[in-house]
């Protein structure tokens, strides 16, 4: 076997200042995260009730439990630097106490070749850890902020915390990775370098555009048309509902998906630019399972928006609509994409939407190195 074995432990300090850039609470804001916190330990409660009550079926149980004790623990360090005690010199504590076994193992990173690993001995069932975790929770609702009170309750928890770890049969390493991409995805700006590109190494024929202009026309019918170098591409769309939405204009949603995510099955099949030199890559990621999956996401995000005005005014779009979007496209290579390009990929597409369904027609203008998408009006009208 060759080369150094993955280190697949993550340091709880290394936790602590990943994910501290992306609490946009004030130091004063106390109430929102304990309630942040009850809250995600009943999320933890209800994925555990879905397995009971789903069983085998409940096939996402590991990624829902890691992703809810990843968004708990979370709060506990938001809630830590509010008390000026770190996270990690919380978990020490509890790990000098008693009830753990502890073994010396031989580590995977190279600059700390010996680790102790500690675990629970007589460990509860899981249903009766998660109820005192819950009650542990209920009472950080009531303390106050003085660290001599503060820090028992914390304490406390956080043993209990580790009990549900363990019960539950995840790995604490990943819930701490999940958290640190979900948290800083969400928001931290990420650097250009570190957004991927998914069709640089592909031909410039089976690439998506590197700046497009489309125009999108209303005609009489109310049918909208599409016209790329000057040529009609697509077929007419109407908004193929009762109540019309402007839905007939959703082209523009994969546009933004190619501007700003460098995706979007849908375009690449409209203009002919699939990756067909490589066969895995067309199949997989450029044909008609991943075509529907960018319309389906399109409509699921239109119904979310549509009750919202389109985003109309907004700064940004529901951690939970982010959330549903990351399940959405989860297995395919647009998942690399962190939640904070998705939302903006949301809202430019949306502010480009509003114009041309204000406007019914317009040019969508495309800037993949800028990542950006904009309105044009027609030619010969003003906006």
């Amino acid at each position: 076997m060759n080369g150094t074995p993955p280190t697949t432990h993550v340091l709880l300090s290394e936790y602590e200042c990943a994910v501290a850039p992306t609490d946009r609470f004030s130091d004063t804001e106390v109430i929102p995260i304990l309630l942040g916190l009850f809250g995600e330990v009943g999320s933890v409660m209800s994925t555990s009730k879905k397995l009971h009550r789903e069983k085998s079926a409940f096939a996402g149980y590991r990624r829902d439990v890691e992703e809810e004790l990843g968004d708990t623990l979370w709060y506990v360090a938001a809630l830590c630097r509010r008390l000026k005690v770190n996270l990690s010199d919380i978990f020490a504590e509890v790990l000098e106490g008693n009830g753990y076994t502890i073994n010396v193992a031989a580590n995977g990173d190279p600059n700390n070749p010996v680790a102790k690993v500690m675990s629970t001995t007589d460990l509860a069932p899981l249903d009766s850890i998660l109820l005192r975790l819950g009650e542990q929770s209920a009472r950080l609702l009531n303390m106050d902020m003085d660290p001599a009170t503060a820090k028992p309750l914390l304490l406390e928890f956080i043993r209990v915390y580790i009990e549900a770890v363990q019960a539950s049969g995840v790995s604490f390493a990943a819930v701490l990775k999940g958290n640190i991409a979900k948290a800083c995805g969400r928001f931290i700006t990420p650097s250009p370098d570190d957004l991927p590109d998914f069709d640089a190494d592909f031909p410039e024929e089976e690439q998506l555009p590197r700046e497009f202009e489309i125009e999108i026309t209303q005609r009489a019918d109310g049918r909208s048309y599409l016209r790329w170098r000057g040529v009609f591409i697509g077929d007419p769309l109407s908004d193929n509902i009762g109540d019309p939405d402007g839905y007939r204009f959703h082209d523009v949603f994969h546009f933004a998906n190619a501007a700003v995510l460098h995706w979007s099955p849908t375009f690449r099949a409209l203009i002919k630019h699939k990756r067909k030199s490589k066969k895995d890559v067309d199949e997989a990621q450029d044909s008609g399972r991943a075509i529907v999956i960018d319309e389906g996401l399109s409509a699921y995000i239109f119904s979310h928006a549509k009750s919202l005005d389109f985003f109309e005014g907004q700064k940004g779009v529901s951690f939970d609509l982010l959330k549903a979007v990351q399940n959405f496209v989860r297995g395919y290579e647009v998942e690399q994409c962190p939640l904070h390009l998705w939302e903006n990929a949301i809202l430019q597409g949306y502010d480009v939407f509003r114009q041309m369904r204000e406007n019914e027609g317009g040019v969508v203008v495309g800037n993949r190195k800028e990542r950006t998408l904009r309105y044009k009006p027609p030619e010969g009208k003003a906006v």
